[in-house]
């Protein structure tokens, strides 16, 4: 049995879901689970499409590529049980990196964490007990160093997919234009508020009632980029900025993991400066 799962995004027109299962059909596919979305402002089409059949994956491939042409289609197929690799790069702050140890250690995401790179310490350890590569990287003076070493690691272990969990270093743009659709960032706020450094100062300063966290792709404008989840939780008048600190670190870990399930099972689509989320 091939289990698949295809994307594809395409301009909007008649014809598009029944040209895809038509094909999928008569090559004895069942479809398990099917999304799509028409962005009619921007005559944009997106659908995610899981299957399963006795095709192997490259003639199913062969088979498609006659709509691929007729719709202008961006069309991948991956295997469903394909897990992603996974670098993972952190700072001083810990509590996202153990979160997605922990659920990759359970299998609750479709990950292989491939190795933990980090400009402070704490990583290190993190990543000896869970028997994971770790690199160390330099601080903010050594950037170029940091960014080649990086690279390389990136293009050695086949990586996938680059998590920041709380990296407090700011990419260059020449970095980001490289692998920013593979970059996803955790920032610390309820984005579009409270953007760059000690957003809780900045909420708690502005009495706000709910404080949260945004998982976003990373782009050259810092904190701009597509966002792909966010959460948010109830503070009140009378907690301190360390209480909404620890507020917020719960609510970062879960829309981080949120969002890196999210990717790693192929549920998000980039749409501009928007994302498109089948979940």
């Amino acid at each position: 049995m091939t289990s698949l799962i295809l994307t594809l995004t395409c301009p909007d027109k008649p014809g598009i879901v029944a040209a895809l299962s038509s094909i999928l059909a008569e090559n004895g596919f069942n479809i398990t689970e099917s999304q799509q979305y028409s962005d009619m402002e921007h005559n944009r089409f997106f659908m995610r499409v899981a299957c399963d059949g006795l095709l192997p994956q490259a003639d199913l491939e062969a088979m498609l590529a006659p709509i691929r042409g007729a719709f202008n289609m961006q069309l991948q197929l991956y295997p469903a049980d394909a897990r992603l690799r996974v670098l993972i790069l952190v700072s001083k702050f810990d509590h996202c990196l153990i979160d997605l140890i922990y659920r990759q250690q359970n299998g609750s995401l479709n990950m292989d964490i491939a190795a933990i790179a980090s400009n402070h310490e704490i990583g290190r350890q993190w990543a000896d007990n869970a028997q994971l590569p770790y690199h160390a990287l330099g601080g903010k003076e050594a950037k170029a160093e940091n960014e080649a070493k990086l690279t390389a690691l990136i293009d050695r272990e086949n990586i996938d997919l680059i998590v920041l969990a709380r990296y407090m270093q700011v990419l260059t743009a020449e970095f980001v234009d490289r692998y920013g659709a593979q970059i996803i960032n955790i920032h610390h706020s309820f984005l579009p508020s409270f953007k760059g450094a000690e957003p809780y100062s900045q909420a708690h300063a502005r009495g706000v009632k709910l404080i949260g966290a945004t998982a976003h792709f990373v782009t050259a404008e810092l904190d701009e980029g597509p966002i792909i989840t966010q959460g948010v939780e109830p503070v009140r008048h009378d907690m301190s900025v360390g209480a909404f600190i620890d507020v917020g670190r719960d609510t970062e870990r879960r829309a981080l993991a949120r969002a890196v399930r999210l990717y790693t099972e192929r549920r998000v689509f980039l749409n501009g400066g928007k994302t498109v989320i089948f979940d």
